[in-house]
């Protein structure tokens, strides 16, 4: 494979292309008119525009892409996340194409796209399942009836779902019609298909999961734990690896179980299977992603393994050369998630021009963007801005690091979730492990920044303090005085 497309804009395209040409691979870029000015267009070997702003009209469109790679004489495509990273149509077109696809074949895409079909699939793994149905819901006497079974309150789900789209949680007996329809019509508008299951609703979740790598060749290994419960909106913001809760046992039980669901539809490359664990020691199936994660980076900092790289020499047909013995846990890894969002607004969208961006340095800090200073944030895409990874030999460094990054961290223009992050990374809950996926409802108050800012404000009011007494006094002694101008102080 001498010359491989990526499928994807941003961070993730550029984060490939890196490896892709660490192994000698050239890069193909295809962006929308507004990535015209990104640095992973200019990083590749080679890119084309294939359309306007919307995704709909230029990321999403697969007949383009494919032409591109047709044209360029592409050897592999590689669909990054987000996008049609999971879309088992667009991995066909690519193989009837005679292009490989760097990700698992339609069948398991398929299999573990849609939550019912993943759960008829591993049901003869004997791999733990929230209590509910084990298909979809056909009336809403059903619905009452499987209720009243499982005990309130319970979750309506789609069977198409994610990101908590087709999702409602449902406490009493009066409501389910309500929400019924709800997460129906929803599922409908985002999947297409309105078809919605019912599940126990565990009160104190943790999103606990395990990257999975796979080859041709019948191997499978697991990657060890992420620990993703910090979210808003059903959305991951702020993950870790390894978890501070599983103890050595439960990670190793947890860790072939995920290798059984990989085993359940010949998965191939890299994946993610995911878990809701209860009580710290009991631990349900959620779902399989079928692709490379947003939070891959933290599982290659506390294990040495480049995924990406790995993802590329399975789709060439090669073995992982490495077995589970092989694996081991280095260190701790924190990542947060900087997205263009407003903490004390419901983290509502933010659009505008980075007019000052500075990323941290310094050892144990990593990070992954597609931005420089200058680019405006379109109103066309995921508000991220950027992955900020902080590593350290334990936990406490790992925190302590990401403190400190995301302080030297400076952006202006938009506001950002560091704010939050910082908060939430230093908040009693989160420092002794002891929180689940309701943090920010529990702990949250937009106004605690106001706090933050406050302090910051203080210290700012300081150094001005400062730095006027110094040049009065160099102004006493008869030395140039130094003008401080439009002086502001940015917590970010």
């Amino acid at each position: 494979m001498k010359k491989v497309l990526i499928a994807n804009r941003g961070e993730i395209a550029l984060r490939i292309m890196r490896s892709c040409h660490e192994m000698g691979i050239k890069t193909v870029a295809v962006f929308s008119e507004a990535d015209r000015g990104a640095p992973f267009v200019r990083y590749a070997d080679e890119a084309v525009c294939i359309g306007p702003a919307p995704s709909n009209q230029s990321y999403l469109v697969m007949n383009n892409i494919l032409d591109v790679a047709r044209k360029l004489d592409v050897e592999g495509i590689h669909p990054g996340y987000g996008f049609l990273s999971e879309n088992a149509e667009f991995a066909k077109k690519i193989e009837e194409a005679g292009i490989t696809f760097i990700g698992p074949d339609t069948h398991a895409i398929e299999v573990m796209g849609n939550k019912l079909a993943a759960k008829e699939a591993i049901k003869a793994f004997g791999i733990p399942m929230v209590p509910g149905t084990e298909g979809a819901i056909k009336d809403l006497a059903e619905a009452k009836e499987v209720a009243e079974k499982i005990g309130f309150p319970i979750l309506i789900k789609a069977a198409a779902g994610g990101g908590g789209k087709g999702m409602r949680t449902v406490h009493e007996a009066e409501s389910v019609e309500e929400q019924l329809k709800l997460a129906m019509n929803e599922a409908i508008s985002a999947f297409g298909d309105g078809s919605v299951f019912i599940e126990r609703y565990v009160t104190t979740p943790r999103h606990i999961e395990f990257q999975i790598l796979a080859d041709k060749h019948g191997n499978v290994v697991h990657l060890f734990d992420r620990e993703c419960s910090i979210q808003r909106r059903h959305q991951k913001v702020i993950e870790e690896a390894p978890s501070s809760v599983l103890t050595p046992e439960l990670r190793h039980e947890m860790g072939e179980c995920a290798k059984k669901v990989a085993r359940s539809c010949n998965y191939v490359g890299a994946g993610t299977v995911e878990f809701i664990l209860e009580n710290n020691t009991d631990y349900y199936f959620l779902e399989m992603n079928t692709r490379l994660q947003v939070e891959h980076p933290v599982t290659e900092q506390i294990t040495g393994i480049d995924l990406v790289k790995e993802q590329i020499k399975v789709a060439r047909g090669e073995q992982l050369s490495f077995t589970q013995e092989d694996i081991k846990i280095i260190g701790h890894s924190l990542e947060v998630r900087v997205y263009a969002e407003d903490p004390q607004n419901n983290f509502l969208p933010d659009i505008g021009t980075l007019y000052r961006y500075r990323k941290p340095e310094g050892p144990g800090i990593r990070v992954d963007d597609g931005f420089e200073e200058g680019m405006q944030i379109p109103i066309y895409y995921d508000p991220m801005i950027s992955k900020l990874i902080a590593t350290g030999e334990n936990r406490q460094e790992a925190i302590d690091r990401m403190v400190r990054a995301i302080d030297d961290y400076k952006i202006e223009g938009v506001s950002t979730t560091l704010s939050f992050c910082r908060f939430a990374i230093q908040h009693e809950a989160f420092i002794s492990g002891d929180f689940d996926t309701h943090f920010v409802e529990k702990y949250f108050k937009p106004e605690i920044l106001d706090h933050f800012d406050q302090k910051e404000e203080e210290l700012a009011a300081l150094v001005i303090g400062k730095l006027f007494d110094a040049s009065n006094s160099n102004k006493s002694l008869g030395y140039p005085t130094q003008q401080i101008t439009n002086w502001k102080y940015n917590r970010n």
